[in-house]
């Protein structure tokens, strides 16, 4: 008598399931060429306790899909691998403890996993340690650049079944990123001033949403003109084109030379210096990244005598992340996508952001 279950097992033993995923075959850079779509790489893993199996509908890139690409300094990759650290998809099954209502919810991911932390004797308090974080699609593959990955169910928020799948992949860690420097971290206020550095980005056009939904007037800064006329048109209030000389006195000029409460930069060495010139005294400098480098120069006397505060910021927590799903949900906050790709065109998308010409996130549909 033929036996279901049975003839499940022995496919599974000697038929594994594949799925497809966007694949790095190795490493090096530029990223795209070694960017392969692959309809038969090997499925995810099932959901282990407290985990949950989400099928991916879409998923978004982020310059560290380009990392993965080139290679993490001081991280050891093996290779081919799938990234991706952003997505917006569908629990198709649930680990031991896990509510079985999950099934069939429409979820972002926060990709950060808490690493345990190693308690040796004699260590003093860690009250002020920032967690040290793992991520899916970087220490972590397969990440969400496949039609399925794995993640804790702690690290999930719901969009609702009616969210744009590119919308909500493009939202997630730009978001998280952007609300929890800005808010968390440094405190940002109603009304206070913003200046925002590098717009078009993910993260830098997060940042100026959140303004926007806070009252915050936003000054934005760009090399193209068409991306600071953009971001005025999404209510950024004012733009300074960035021509490699010190733009500090014409931000210092739009706040009637008080300067800003707040600075978010990510471009860093190029820009550093003059955003501390940009800033009013007691203001945060607030760094989640440095795509021009880490090695800044920068004006101590301005640091102490103006008592600014320099803070660096890394994703963002799982409960931020949902505060943030229920401001998409009611429609307060979005996400601006720049360019959406089939899967089978994955190199393209890599291509789009490895350019730099970007506005807004790159996304892929599966």
């Amino acid at each position: 008598m033929f036996h279901v279950e049975r003839w499940a097992r022995l496919c599974a033993r000697h038929y594994p399931v594949r799925m497809k995923a966007l694949v790095i075959t190795r490493q090096g850079a530029p990223v795209a060429p070694n960017v392969e779509f692959q309809g038969d790489f090997p499925d995810c893993r099932e959901a282990g306790p407290g985990e949950v199996v989400v099928k991916t509908l879409a998923s978004a890139l982020n310059h560290l899909d380009l990392w993965v690409g080139k290679g993490v300094p001081g991280l050891s990759l093996d290779y081919p691998r799938v990234a991706g650290c952003d997505a917006c998809g569908e629990v198709v099954s649930v680990g031991e403890g896990v509510d079985a209502g999950w099934v069939g919810r429409r979820v972002i991911v926060n990709a950060a996993l808490q690493a345990p932390e190693a308690h040796r004797a004699g260590d003093p308090p860690g009250s002020s340690l920032a967690p040290n974080y793992e991520l899916i699609g970087e220490h972590h593959s397969p990440g969400t650049h496949a039609e399925r990955f794995v993640c804790p169910v702690a690290n999930l928020a719901e969009v609702g079944e009616d969210a744009d799948p590119a919308k909500a992949a493009a939202f997630g860690l730009a978001s998280l990123t952007a609300y929890s420097m800005m808010v968390g971290k440094a405190g940002l206020r109603p009304g206070q001033s913003v200046l925002i550095t590098g717009i078009g980005g993910g993260v830098a056009l997060a940042a100026l949403h959140l303004c926007r939904w806070m009252g915050c007037p936003a000054i934005v800064t760009s090399r193209h003109q068409w991306k600071l006329d953009r971001a005025m048109e999404l209510g950024a209030t004012e733009g300074v084109l960035d021509t490699g000389e010190d733009w500090s006195r014409a931000v210092r000029g739009a706040t009637g030379k008080r300067g800003v409460d707040l600075v978010v930069d990510s471009v860093g060495k190029a820009t550093h210096l003059w955003c501390v010139k940009s800033m009013a005294r007691g203001a945060a400098y607030v760094t989640p990244g440095c795509t021009t480098g880490p090695d800044a120069t920068t004006d101590l006397a301005r640091v102490f005598w103006n008592q600014l505060r320099i803070l660096g910021s890394t994703m963002g927590t799982s409960d931020e992340l949902r505060e943030l799903a229920a401001l998409f949900r009611a429609g307060r906050l979005d996400a601006v996508v720049d360019s959406e790709h089939a899967a089978t065109d994955g190199r393209a998308a890599y291509e789009r952001l490895e350019s730099g010409e970007q506005f807004g996130k790159v996304v892929v549909r599966w």
